[in-house]
């Protein structure tokens, strides 16, 4: 069964008691709570990461915490929010290679989760059982566990790997899919932005991009 799209209002989740709800702006144009934004910057300072374009390391940010969490709701609450570049970086891949990488901003990344935070409960459910890649509570270690489970049941294997596949992600098919589960403004118009970012490469010079999407952050 196709699960309910979600409106656009994202629903609170648990919240120490310490802590105390402010009312929404009822001026703003999206509803965004305040507690959102700081629950998606507690996931983000859990998984650390790397200074984006702007050389902010999450200690950086968090040294003027309020003020970042509350320019960063008001922007997203307002519609004025544009992500700056994506840092690329390129890995070494084992078959001599490169990976490229795009490393966004501490802000960005709160950002990041505050949409991730609002969409992951109607799309996870609709992901097939054996997708492990970005989904909580999976790893590559799950993968291989039910690998080697079904190779005592199969004498084959059929590897297939999509060259280049988020280099080259068509954007208004991934925004197609992304409006079959969701028509919230907001979440639809920074997604789009988020697509339509440009990348700052190892030389400082800042490329636009027409398609794909980065890995990382």
């Amino acid at each position: 069964m196709e699960p309910d799209r979600r409106s656009c209002v994202v629903q609170p989740s648990s919240w120490d008691n310490r802590q105390r709800e402010e009312p929404v702006n009822k001026a703003k144009p999206f509803d965004i709570a305040k507690r959102e934004v700081w629950e998606a910057f507690k996931h983000v300072k859990a998984n650390q990461g790397a200074a984006g374009v702007d050389g902010q390391s999450i200690a950086e940010f968090e040294a003027d915490l309020s003020s970042n969490l509350y320019k960063l709701w008001n922007r997203l609450s307002s519609g004025s929010y544009f992500p700056p570049p994506v840092r690329r970086v390129e890995i070494p891949k084992a078959n001599g290679g490169t990976r490229p990488l795009g490393i966004p901003t501490v802000a960005d990344r709160i950002a990041q989760e505050v949409a991730r935070r609002f969409l992951e409960p109607s799309l996870e459910p609709v992901f097939h059982a054996d997708s492990y890649g970005y989904r909580p509570g999976r790893s590559a270690i799950d993968a291989v566990r039910t690998a080697r489970q079904r190779c005592w049941r199969y004498d084959w294997v059929l590897d297939i790997d999509v060259r280049s596949y988020f280099d080259s992600i068509d954007w208004e098919l991934l925004l197609k899919a992304v409006r079959h589960h969701t028509d919230c403004p907001w979440v639809l118009l920074y997604i789009e932005r988020w697509l339509k970012a440009p990348e700052q490469m190892e030389d400082g010079a800042v490329a636009p991009r027409t398609a794909g999407t980065p890995q990382g952050g």
